[in-house]
């Protein structure tokens, strides 16, 4: 899609982005503000990855909200006339979701909730929550928020005048704590990689795809779909050999796959396949 029609969707329009201090939500938020936009405004609980993200960017156009989407006052305030929200915001670690269960159903759930609410009361145009290949026959807890919350955004789209849709996706090399940046310490300190399993495949794919997926989707985004794009499967140990062949196999972490799926067998039946991506429609 031409940044053109992405222009246009944008087009003097106020735009929240939940989490939006994270590494996917800064350069989402860095791509929104090259286009006509009338404002991006950022609600993060991070107080100095605002204040990053404020100084690298320096744009009159951003506005910076400190607040979590679990306090419904702060959103209220922060989606007060807003035509488009992007949710990103979520907790996202394996071994920390696993760790601390409450505090990961309540953010990814319970904040969720609380958006689509604040969603129903101000009526955006359009809502797309960005999800994870986790989701799909989830096996940890992160993965099992995450497929409820697209359930939450999909049953809101059929009941509300706003758009809602998501974007599911797999890993972004980009992203803090990932496997990446574990290499990178590991090699710092001259030690050997920490590897799951000699086995394991994931899909990766780089941040501008990731924002750039984001994008399209908000312009074609309708009425409940699921997008999901054709990724790359990557072997774990033959990505880890590219930079160390001294390795240390440290075993599956609690409720992980071998192999995450992007989109499952049930969805594929009514999804409909382009090129790029499938679009799963919801069943009648």
């Amino acid at each position: 899609m031409d940044n053109k029609k992405i222009s246009q969707e944008l087009r003097n329009k106020v735009i929240l982005v939940t989490g939006g201090a994270g590494s996917i939500g800064t350069a989402l938020t860095k791509k929104l503000l090259q286009h006509p936009v009338k404002s991006v405004r950022v609600l993060d609980i991070d107080e100095h990855a605002l204040f990053k993200l404020s100084r690298s960017l320096n744009n009159p156009k951003l506005r910076i909200l400190l607040g979590s989407i679990l306090d419904e006052d702060r959103l209220e305030m922060a989606g007060n006339n807003v035509d488009i929200v992007l949710h990103l915001a979520a907790i996202k670690n394996i071994e920390i979701t696993e760790s601390n269960p409450i505090e990961t159903v309540d953010v990814n759930i319970n904040g969720t909730i609380n958006l689509i609410k604040m969603a129903i009361r101000n009526k955006p145009k359009k809502f797309l929550n960005i999800s994870t290949d986790k989701a799909a026959e989830p096996t940890t807890l992160y993965g099992t928020t995450k497929q409820l919350g697209e359930k939450l955004t999909t049953w809101a789209g059929d009941r509300t005048g706003t758009k809602f849709a998501t974007v599911r996706f797999g890993n972004v090399m980009e992203t803090r704590g990932n496997v990446f940046e574990v290499w990178n310490e590991e090699m710092n300190r001259n030690t050997a990689l920490s590897i799951t399993d000699p086995y394991m495949r994931r899909y990766f794919f780089h941040i501008d795809e990731a924002v750039n997926f984001i994008l399209k989707c908000l312009v074609v985004a309708n009425n409940g779909e699921i997008f999901v794009p054709k990724m790359e499967s990557y072997n774990i140990k033959e990505m880890a050999n590219k930079v160390s062949n001294k390795h240390k196999i440290i075993g599956l972490r609690r409720g992980e796959k071998l192999n995450e799926i992007l989109i499952t067998d049930s969805e594929k039946k009514h999804a409909v396949e382009k090129k790029d991506m499938w679009i799963v429609k919801q069943p009648k």
